[in-house]
């Protein structure tokens, strides 16, 4: 019961915190230019200097098949698919190059997940050759590299091995890589923290759906800052329903004058 507290308590503080900003998209405190994915995110003020990049990423999505979606026991199904069609979409909508591979999609793990492609038709899918480390594909690293980028958000079913292993590979290689958690997937909760230990040992940097949302997102002072909102509904179900009610108290008070 404390956790499911401790979860609605932070759902509720980001989602007031979300609405705070969202209603002050004209005030001066919001004038700045937060740049999308096509030019440097680092202000003046040096603001964004530690932060993920959108302009330098690329997201890769790893054996998210739906044969393995029934081994994982660290994250519910209907959680682990939401967070993913969340990194999907805000993928699409600020044009961030996505990379998507199967170990064996002919086999008992199954196939990827079909919102991945339904909903990102600029993703781009390489095939492996039965490699269990996507990084031990040279079709793939080389589609990784293709990409110019040199920041990796990498999520995949299991953490501890189709996300784990190329995610060491690449920073060995040179890269900047955040493992996704919560759009991953382990068979049990042991599995998962001794995976998220190897993460920071190695200098991978662990985050979730939302981190990754917020720190691309950075201002509601853009265009596409109500299909920004939207997607914060995915990450947090009880943000979509605080929309709903806030929007309805708008057209309430609308109404009344």
């Amino acid at each position: 019961m404390a956790v499911l507290s401790r979860n609605h308590l932070l759902h509720a503080l980001m989602a007031a915190i979300l609405i705070v900003a969202s209603t002050s998209l004209n005030s001066k405190a919001f004038a700045q230019t937060i740049p999308g994915a096509g030019a440097p995110s680092v202000l003046p003020t040096g603001g964004g200097a530690a932060l993920l990049d959108a302009s330098d990423s690329v997201m890769l999505l790893l054996d998210h098949q739906t044969g393995l979606f029934q081994t994982v026991k660290d994250i519910s199904v209907a959680e682990l698919r939401a967070n993913t069609t969340m990194l999907v979409k805000l993928a699409t909508l600020l044009k961030i190059p996505v990379i998507t591979t199967a170990s064996e999609p002919n086999g008992p793990n199954g196939p990827l997940m079909p919102e991945i492609h339904q909903l990102a038709p600029h993703a781009v899918y390489v095939a492996r050759k039965g490699e269990v480390n996507a990084w031990d594909n040279e079709d793939f690293v080389k589609t990784v590299r293709g990409t110019g980028k040199k920041t990796l958000i990498i999520a995949g079913v299991w953490t501890s091995v189709c996300v784990v292993f190329p995610a060491l590979d690449a920073k060995a290689a040179g890269f900047k890589v955040y493992a996704v958690i919560d759009a991953s997937g382990d068979p049990s909760e042991l599995t998962s923290r001794t995976t998220l230990a190897r993460f920071t040992q190695s200098g991978v940097i662990p985050t979730s759906t939302n981190a990754v949302l917020s720190e691309i997102h950075r201002t509601w002072n853009r265009p596409e800052a109500g299909e920004l909102a939207k997607l914060y509904a995915l990450v947090a179900p009880n943000y979509g329903a605080v929309i709903e009610s806030y929007q309805k108290a708008q057209e309430v008070t609308k109404l009344a004058r």
